[in-house]
């Protein structure tokens, strides 16, 4: 058998190995366009804090890995697929013939139609060599721009204010978080950010960045809620959004937002598999289908993926939206349908002063999505309750009336299950 993977994130990398355990005499062939070790984005602002080195973002540590694994790791990019023949071809003019073909080719950073983002010093931070060129630049004093406050910018905004930057956060949306936090969580940490001597601009959008070349700060246009500003700037970081890679199959899978995938994160091409931020898979939450840009999605996706691969029949349960984020040493999280459902109903505590902040959704005696600002406590207990769907019995008026007492329902409902 002649397995193929493209791509060396997370869902490539656990597929491969995958592959390997289940099927010792396969040939395994794992394709990375990215020089040097296969490495987690997500690592990557960490990179900047200097809480880690370049070495520390590698997925695999040991030079030698996929060698003693006996998996071929191929620096080349594909560029063009026939299904029919079975057949990949690369940059480089090799063509591989497989029987197994997986698509963990993720995802790129989307860049605005904005005049002047195509400066050198405007930069992404989703690459080893963008994390580069923002530590280069990114020095105490330095006055930065960046362009997003979601989750990936939220993360990037952390690490940049460990460097002792001036920064300021241009977000179009009304709100920072907006994919994972309501009105009043988001309000917390902005107020949060703003202790901490960031400017936060919600509501705004750059409207065109001017360069003299002269060595002299970017000028940088913004429409703050309606008003004209100019912002003076060393660096401008854009985090404004992600599209799935997937131009191999354009014309010849089913996609949507990704790759669409069954519940065995099958393509609807013959022997062809998708996994990761790619693959447009099963919802755990809505029972649809949705691209889930984590990385435990990814794992479990590479993971489920090459189990199919090999013959081995896994159906995959759905992803569930989720998100725990440290902003400068504030946790929030966001699991499941927390925007709620309809006829569904929620708990609420809110103690703005304290940035503290809970938010249950429930439906019928279910939990099916919660927010939490500052319950660092409740972060695995509220994933528990919605991954089990738990029936929450006569806890779920309790919870009602005090949302904090979900560790008490956790253990009072696993344990009324669990007994005989």
């Amino acid at each position: 058998m002649r397995h193929v993977i493209v791509g060396t994130g997370p869902a490539g990398v656990v597929a491969a190995e995958t592959l390997r355990r289940l099927d010792p005499a396969a040939a395994i062939t794992l394709i990375g366009r990215e020089p040097g070790p296969p490495y987690a984005r997500m690592a990557l602002p960490y990179v900047l804090t200097g809480l880690i080195d370049e070495r520390g973002t590698w997925l695999r540590k040991d030079p030698a890995h996929w060698d003693r694994l006996g998996i071929e790791r191929l620096e080349d990019e594909a560029v063009a697929l026939d299904p029919a023949a079975r057949t990949l071809r690369l940059a480089s003019g090799r063509t591989l013939d497989w029987d197994r073909l997986l698509l963990a080719t993720g995802s790129t950073p989307v860049r605005p139609p904005i005049p002047g983002l195509e400066g050198e010093r405007v930069v992404h931070c989703w690459t080893l060599d963008d994390a580069r060129r923002i530590a280069a630049a990114a020095r105490p004093g330095a006055r930065v721009v960046l362009m997003g406050a979601g989750f990936i910018g939220c993360i990037i905004m952390e690490a940049l204010a460990t460097r002792g930057v001036q920064l300021t956060v241009v977000e179009m949306a009304p709100r920072m978080l907006a994919r994972m936090m309501d009105d009043a969580g988001a309000e917390m940490i902005r107020a949060w950010c703003e202790r901490k001597d960031i400017t936060v601009l919600t509501g705004a959008r750059v409207t065109a960045v001017a360069a003299d070349g002269g060595g002299h700060p970017l000028q940088v246009h913004i429409d703050d809620r309606g008003t004209p500003r100019v912002l003076d700037a060393d660096l401008l970081i854009c985090a404004t959004g992600v599209r799935p890679n997937t131009e191999l199959v354009r014309d010849l899978a089913d996609t949507d937002q990704g790759i669409l995938v069954d519940e065995h994160l099958a393509a609807s091409l013959p022997g062809v598999f998708a996994a990761g931020d790619v693959a447009q898979g099963r919802d755990f939450s809505t029972g649809g289908f949705s691209v889930h840009a984590i990385q435990p999605t990814a794992v479990e996706h590479g993971r489920v993926a090459a189990r199919n691969m090999a013959g081995i029949e896994t159906r995959y349960g759905g992803s569930l939206v989720m998100n725990v984020l440290d902003t400068l040493g504030l946790i929030t999280a966001s699991f499941g349908r927390w925007e709620g459902v309809e006829g569904g109903e929620t708990a609420v505590l809110a103690e703005p002063g304290r940035f503290r902040y809970l938010k249950l959704q429930l439906a019928g005696d279910r939990l099916v999505g919660a927010l939490a600002v500052g319950w660092t406590e409740h972060v695995g207990i509220l994933r528990g309750l919605i991954q089990t769907r738990v029936g929450l019995g006569p806890w779920r008026d309790r919870l009602l009336r005090d949302p904090t007492r979900v560790a008490e329902a956790y253990v009072a409902r696993t344990q009324a299950i669990a007994a005989p």
